[in-house]
């Protein structure tokens, strides 16, 4: 059954090509890749006309929201196509979505068609979201992932994004193509999702590889990237960026 809220505590760690691989020998003894192994998903972050959601977030409040449209590899016809509700406060992270198949997706975020079945306590909440900031598509994301759980604790996990890359005009899901790297190459996003404290054992790989937790949004960095280079007509005085 597909797990459609998530309250969770989640920290970043950006690594080069010789902590990654340092890092995911380390891991072998406590956690197990996941089912799927390494896999692309892709993302379209919605946002206001003036990119209120992401400005918010970057000013960095105790609390802040976000939307976006996921999905797992390349989107068919029948494809689960999931509308996410991602909420932060206090470092504690709450995300609520549903899936849809992919024409009941796009007939909802394209002219407002209530889908047929759905979750529809979660429906609403996103309905009420979606409408209250008059949100549009803003930014096109993706990136291929490997996924973690640890053996004693399948709640622990842990991720590794690689190939993080984005566009800003051509919102589909089903198309990869004309995206900008974000990082450089070799460097991956490590995610570490808890729900409470670091294992031991984790704090100690951490350790010995040098690795620090960072404050790290793709969707932010993306953002921070097109107003740098002119994308959004913002008097930059007006903006911080970090």
């Amino acid at each position: 059954m597909t797990q459609n809220v998530f309250n969770r505590i989640e920290k970043k760690y950006l690594l080069n090509k010789s902590q990654f691989e340092h890092v995911i020998r380390a891991l072998d003894p406590y956690m197990e890749i996941d089912e799927y192994g390494l896999h692309t998903i892709r993302n379209i972050y919605y946002d206001t006309s003036n990119q209120e959601l992401i400005r918010t977030s970057l000013d960095k409040p105790c609390y802040k929201e976000k939307f976006r449209v996921r999905c797992y590899g390349e989107p068919a016809q029948d494809a689960k196509i999931f509308l996410e509700i991602k909420k932060k406060y206090r470092g504690v992270v709450n995300k609520r979505r549903i899936a849809l198949p992919y024409k009941e997706a796009m007939a909802y975020l394209n002219d407002g068609t209530k889908p047929q079945k759905t979750d529809w306590q979660i429906f609403h909440e996103i309905d009420y979201f979606f409408n209250h900031y008059a949100l549009r598509p803003e930014v096109y994301l993706a990136y291929d992932r490997i996924a973690l759980f640890g053996k004693e604790d399948p709640d622990f996990r842990v991720t590794f994004d690689q190939n993080i890359r984005s566009r800003n005009s051509g919102l589909l899901l089903e198309n990869d193509t004309d995206t900008t790297p974000l990082l450089e190459e070799g460097y991956r996003l490590m995610e570490v999702k808890i729900s409470d404290s670091l294992p031991l054992w984790f704090v100690d790989i951490l350790n010995r590889e040098q690795i620090r937790n960072i404050s790290f949004s793709k969707y932010g960095n993306v953002y921070r990237n097109n107003l740098i280079s002119g994308v959004y007509h913002y008097n930059l005085k007006e903006v911080e960026i970090c």
